[in-house]
């Protein structure tokens, strides 16, 4: 996936806004490039997950479609530890054909990472940032 560095930021600042609770939210794309990032509100409102409500969910998907886009990725983040997919995240990954990007908040500077996850198995995707 391609995403604006504008997008990028986007995304960061929501995670540093809505922290210590993890963020969440969803991407749209055209041609496997992010267009627009949709923050969802975390249904969870903890550091350790999120969840975002489905009727949120489906709203959005709504807009994305009219739209004339593809739901390119759902996005989270990561307050205190690495991109990588915890356990959770395994666990409640449903959508083996989306990308899961997660924005960590870990180090001083903040960092994202592409994944899929299919049946429990975790692959890194390619995220060029531009």
């Amino acid at each position: 996936m391609r995403i604006a560095r504008d997008l990028f930021d986007e995304m960061v600042a929501h995670a540093r806004a809505d922290a210590p609770n993890e963020c969440c939210g969803m991407i749209a794309s055209r041609n496997g490039e992010a267009v627009t990032v949709y923050r969802a509100e975390n249904a969870a409102a903890s550091p350790l997950r999120y969840e975002i409500d489905g009727a949120e969910q489906y709203r959005i998907q709504m807009e994305i479609d009219d739209a004339g886009l593809d739901l390119g990725a759902i996005y989270h983040s990561h307050t205190r530890t690495g991109p990588y997919p915890s356990q959770t995240d395994i666990n409640l990954a449903l959508y083996p054909h989306w990308t899961y990007l997660i924005v960590s908040l870990e180090g001083e500077e903040p960092s994202i990472r592409a994944w899929r996850i299919e049946d429990g198995k975790v692959d890194e995707e390619e995220l060029v940032v531009e």
